[in-house]
């Protein structure tokens, strides 16, 4: 049995399409990053990192979505690629592009101080321009790797279907190959399955002052 260490965003998210994917059993831990759980002593022993998902398989503990992804798919021999290269390369390009940019441009356009016109211009340049290399990458292939659904569709699913909040309400007309991927993916039952995970537990809504500290410690370092 797989504990599944979670909450309701992207990266979590993808994990969830993979469990479910998979029809691997996982039982659900979560975690409430804007009450700050996080950072108690016994979540930081499973990721020091204090970032959701992680999971612990039969003693095992793996932190990090796409790590998650890539342990789950070897482990199984499920939605992998014989194209190791082309696998591995958009898998860390999620890891390191998509995500972080896409995370940062959100970030700075509704939570950071004023001025921050040149952060907010830089992350979502960069977001925009990642989120332009994914579509043309699908303008010429049906899934990331080519006709096969693979975890690196997973793993894209998990942010692509944010691209609205993270780019604007009409960013994704400017990525007509993404959308057709998102559809797809999206009219998957594994997804279906995934998103309503949401109603199995509640999660602070509210981003207080408290909810700020929780999940932007920097903050709390400021004042210090």
């Amino acid at each position: 049995m797989i504990t599944f260490y979670y909450n309701l965003a992207p990266n979590p998210t993808k994990v969830a399409l993979c469990l479910e994917e998979m029809g691997l059993a996982y039982e659900l831990k979560p975690i409430d990053t804007r009450k700050g759980e996080q950072h108690e002593p016994a979540f930081l022993a499973i990721n020091p990192n204090a970032k959701l998902p992680a999971i612990i398989d039969d003693g095992v503990t793996v932190f990090d979505s796409n790590a998650i992804l890539l342990y789950l798919s070897e482990k199984t021999g499920q939605f992998g690629s014989p194209d190791r290269g082309p696998l591995l390369s958009w898998m860390m390009f999620i890891a390191s592009g998509i995500g972080p940019y896409s995370g940062q441009a959100v970030h700075f356009r509704n939570v950071a101080p004023e001025p921050k016109d040149y952060a907010v211009n830089r992350y979502t340049f960069e977001a925009k321009r990642h989120w332009g290399i994914i579509d043309a990458r699908l303008a010429t292939h049906r899934f990331m790797l080519g006709d096969t659904y693979t975890v690196v569709d997973m793993a894209l699913w998990g942010w692509s279907r944010l691209v609205p909040m993270i780019l604007g309400p009409d960013a994704m007309a400017g990525f007509p190959n993404l959308k057709r991927h998102l559809d797809e993916v999206s009219a998957r039952p594994a997804a279906a399955r995934a998103l309503a995970l949401k109603d199995r537990h509640s999660f602070k809504a509210e981003m207080d002052e408290a909810a700020k500290l929780a999940m932007f410690p920097h903050l709390a370092a400021k004042v210090a």
